[in-house]
């Protein structure tokens, strides 16, 4: 799976440590998915919809062999 969040983040100017602290969870979670190396729980992904304003397919995509 492959993921925008980096990008959404950058779009409102968003540091890892902001963006954790507005969702609950540490900075470590959020740079662990901006590296693809953890896949967030559907609640955790529907937090940052509802942050971003912005449907969690727009951070998250299937990619080929998911």
């Amino acid at each position: 799976m492959r993921n925008t969040l980096k990008v959404q983040r950058a779009i409102l100017d968003l540091t890892q440590e902001d963006l954790a602290k507005k969702i609950g969870v540490s900075r470590q979670t959020i740079n662990s998915i901006e590296k693809n190396r953890y896949v967030p729980s559907t609640v955790l992904a529907l937090k940052l919809s509802t942050l971003f304003k912005i449907p969690v397919n727009a951070f998250f995509s299937l990619e080929d062999g998911d």
